[in-house]
């Protein structure tokens, strides 16, 4: 499966119900942000909260081009918690934060449009 930038590409492959409830997508807030000038692609080191049931989990994430990492701290975001861990350089990601390309194709964060408790699963 390859991920797309391209608004216009189709749909991936239809999939069942019990595959969805697979992917355990929750909402958290950032604890911390700072820069990971070593990363490949331009990148954030991010600790969110995800609950008590979860705790905090760490997360490399290519959003440099839409967010300053000063205004995370405190934000909502949605991730994917139950990928196994991925080494991105020196970095342990623990999640994938999730977002949508804008118009130029740079990453647009994905959260809830009010304050949800952290841990609150995608239904």
């Amino acid at each position: 499966m390859h991920l797309t930038h391209d608004p216009a590409a189709p749909a991936a492959d239809m999939i069942n119900f019990e595959d969805f409830l697979k992917v355990d997508i929750r909402v958290g807030t950032i604890v911390s942000a700072e820069p990971y000038p070593e990363a490949r692609k331009p990148a954030f080191k991010l600790l969110i909260d995800f609950g008590p049931a979860i705790g905090q989990k760490r997360s490399s994430a290519q959003i440099t081009e839409n967010h300053a990492w000063e205004d995370l701290p405190g934000r909502q975001v949605a991730a994917v918690v139950n990928f196994l861990p991925r080494q991105i350089g020196k970095f342990m990601s623990e999640v994938l934060t999730l977002g949508f390309a804008d118009e130029a194709g740079a990453v647009m964060l994905f959260a809830p449009d009010r304050t949800v408790p952290n841990g609150s699963r995608l239904f």
